[in-house]
């Protein structure tokens, strides 16, 4: 039940952060598409952007393969607090980077 607590804490958290994300129908990862304003910088550029300014990691999908470009890999492995802190830090570094939300 923990895994399906974390999942619903990140959608809603980044959502209400401004970053809308499908929920996954059984996974322990959530595939993110990256927000429009930032996605020509692809999926490697964005996830090491994240890192460095927004202090959160995520998997570039561009390492699942050339589709993936336009999407991060979320691992549901933290609590809800670490959870809610990203997406602090998330909501932060959209606004940051001209992002209003989808």
């Amino acid at each position: 039940m923990r895994a399906q607590t974390n999942i619903d804490v990140l959608i809603s958290s980044f959502a209400n952060a401004g970053w809308g994300i499908v929920t996954p129908r059984a996974s322990m990862f959530v595939w993110a598409r990256i927000p429009e304003p930032l996605r020509g910088m692809g999926s490697l550029e964005f996830s090491k952007k994240l890192l460095v300014d927004g202090k959160v990691a995520v998997s570039p999908g561009i390492g699942f393969g050339t589709y993936g470009d336009e999407y991060v890999r979320v691992a549901m492995i933290e609590n809800e607090e670490r959870i809610r802190q990203a997406a602090r830090n998330v909501r932060k570094f959209l606004k940051a980077n001209g992002c209003s939300g989808e």
